[in-house]
């Protein structure tokens, strides 16, 4: 169903907004949990598409989930079961995290996932098939979905992985280590080893009770957990990170609830990105204030997007806006996320009249009045939330399925419909 947001004109008042958990904090919260041998309450409000999938899934492990007003309880003293049929949907996080927590705890499982998931690279199984997971292929080879079959893996000593091809394989493995009896080492490669997303997932073992080293780009993790009996997740920044771009866009004060400037999830950095720009951050009991009343233009972003990826869209979406062009650098690898980000920027940038330009490695976009016409969501949450933006400053665009950006942020139009 297509959407097309009437021009937002601000009345001068402060708004206030609430945005879910961090999806990315949650769902490896979920997996810990699941197999920790504890029970265990998380505190994280509303749940995304993609959490749901999660839970889903551990459900149907025999692992029992109870939602509660603020959250949800995971009884991991459940053993999860040691074959089941699992449906992931579109969720990359339960694809790729509990695939391996699988494949560590040793049984056979039949996964599925939607049809966007099953053209999505799932490289981590050639991994698995190297240290003696076998699988049988429903369809394609090494993609949803499939059979897994594993003895545990307890002979597997190291994991060589490549941060460039996606953080999330090394965050898997790392997630899954406790479950085995034996330590495990993570040996990372690549540009990307030093990542917010890798160090989150390193914290969130410790804060699971669980033990890890890092020496270099070397992790060895040790097994089991022993975690609080609460805990609680931090509100998503990258759900937050659209209304903090809404106040550059439209020179005004947003206060996003549950948010922390100190925040671990990797696209605080984006405020950074913002705060160059001249929006003015202040950390607020309730949550984080992006004042942006004084700004009255902005010129265009030279930024290394590598690190805080899924903000590429974002800072896309206000380019046209500036008073120069933007180039926004280290995107290859979010060509091969829900849909070709990159191609999704760039065509539909210039469907709307904005020139913009890529040679694979970078976009460059030049600011351009953006005439009427239709951006093309490619089912993707990130597209329809970029764009909306730009829907919403000109009153001149039309997302032609926004419905998709329930897989993090269900209520998210709602919101921007909201608006005073």
């Amino acid at each position: 169903m297509s959407l097309t947001l009437e021009k937002y004109t601000p009345n001068g008042t402060l708004q206030t907004v609430s945005v879910p958990a961090s999806k990315s904090l949650l769902n490896r919260a979920l997996v810990l949990a699941a197999f920790s041998g504890k029970k265990i309450s998380l505190l994280c409000g509303d749940f995304s598409e993609d959490t749901r999938a999660m839970l889903a899934c551990l459900r149907a492990l025999g692992v029992p989930c109870t939602p509660f007003a603020d959250g949800v309880v995971v009884d991991g003293s459940f053993a999860p079961a040691k074959q089941a049929e699992l449906d992931v949907n579109n969720a990359g996080t339960a694809a790729r995290f509990l695939t391996v927590a699988l494949a560590f705890y040793g049984g056979e499982y039949r996964l599925h996932s939607s049809a966007q998931m099953a053209r999505r690279p799932m490289d981590i199984l050639r991994l698995l098939e190297e240290h003696g997971v076998r699988f049988e292929w429903l369809d394609k080879e090494y993609a949803f979905p499939f059979i897994l079959r594993s003895d545990g893996m307890e002979g597997a000593e190291e994991f060589i992985v490549n941060t460039d091809i996606s953080t999330q394989y090394a965050s898997g493995l790392l997630l899954a280590a406790p479950i085995r009896t034996l330590p495990l080492s993570v040996s990372l490669t690549g540009g990307r080893t030093n990542g917010t997303y890798i160090d989150m997932s390193l914290k969130l073992l410790r804060d699971f009770g669980g033990r890890c080293e890092r020496k270099g780009d070397t992790v060895t993790v040790f097994p089991a957990l022993d975690p609080p009996s609460r805990y609680e997740i931090e509100a998503d920044v990258s759900g937050a990170c659209y209304f903090f771009a809404l106040a550059l866009l439209f020179s005004c004060k947003i206060l996003v609830k549950g948010i922390r400037a100190d925040s671990m999830q990797s696209d605080v950095q984006f405020l950074r990105l913002l705060e160059s720009k001249g929006v003015q951050f202040t950390q607020m009991q309730t949550g984080l204030l992006a004042d942006a009343s004084s700004v009255k233009s902005f010129t265009g972003f030279d930024a290394d997007m590598k690190d805080f990826s899924d903000q590429t869209l974002t800072a896309a979406a206000l380019a046209p806006f500036a008073t120069t062009p933007s180039l926004l650098r280290g995107i290859s690898h979010i060509r091969k996320q829900e849909c070709d980000r990159v191609h999704a920027i760039v065509s539909n940038l210039n469907a709307l009249g904005v020139p913009a330009e890529t040679d694979g490695e970078k976009i460059k976009i030049y600011p351009a009045p953006v005439r009427g016409g239709t951006a093309e969501c490619f089912n993707d949450h990130r597209v329809a939330m970029s764009f909306a933006l730009i829907a919403l400053k000109t009153g001149k665009v039309t997302l032609d399925d926004p419905t998709c950006c329930k897989k993090t942020f269900e209520n998210y139009f709602e919101i921007l419909q909201s608006l005073q």
